[in-house]
């Protein structure tokens, strides 16, 4: 999926500002540059003036930051590096991840998509790329979960 769809997608489901997006990507590392006028760019249709691509770093930053931000910090462990590479897979880890969703939650997600998937193929896309099951993460099922997960944070 694109990046800044995705951006967008979390953006709309937690209903956050342009400098919150900021202030989130830089829980990750503060000294990351980007600021309000990025995600003003980033959140643009890819056929307005003004729209740029967002890159894997911003993403995997903003991901990264919400983690962050709605787990919290722990003081004990040392901060895990950033993503170099951002896929379907690892947007839907880091999702996972921030809203604290175990394998019945994320069935209730895809289940109120209207998308229903099995326990073998939820479980495939989370082992390892060189693991015989895995599984890559498709547009449309990342756009489903999305959708699910937006109905499931903004009751719907």
């Amino acid at each position: 999926m694109i990046n800044n769809d995705v951006l967008r997608s979390i953006r709309y489901m937690l209903d956050l500002s342009d400098g919150k997006v900021v202030e989130i990507t830089r829980l990750a590392d503060a000294d990351f540059p980007v600021g309000k006028e990025d995600v003003e760019a980033f959140l643009k249709k890819d056929n307005e003036d003004g729209y740029v691509e967002c890159g894997n770093a911003v993403l995997a930053h903003f991901l990264d930051g919400l983690v962050i931000h709605r787990r919290g910090r722990n003081p004990d462990l040392p901060a895990r590096p950033v993503e170099k590479r951002v896929d379907n897979n690892v947007v839907l880890k880091k999702l996972r991840v921030a809203f604290e969703l175990k394998d019945v939650d994320m069935h209730a997600v895809f289940e109120a998509a209207g998308f229903p998937i099995s326990k073998p193929e939820l479980s495939a896309l989370f082992r390892q790329p060189g693991h015989k099951n895995f599984r890559q993460c498709g547009d449309q099922l990342l756009r489903n979960f999305l959708k699910g997960l937006t109905l499931r944070v903004r009751g719907g």
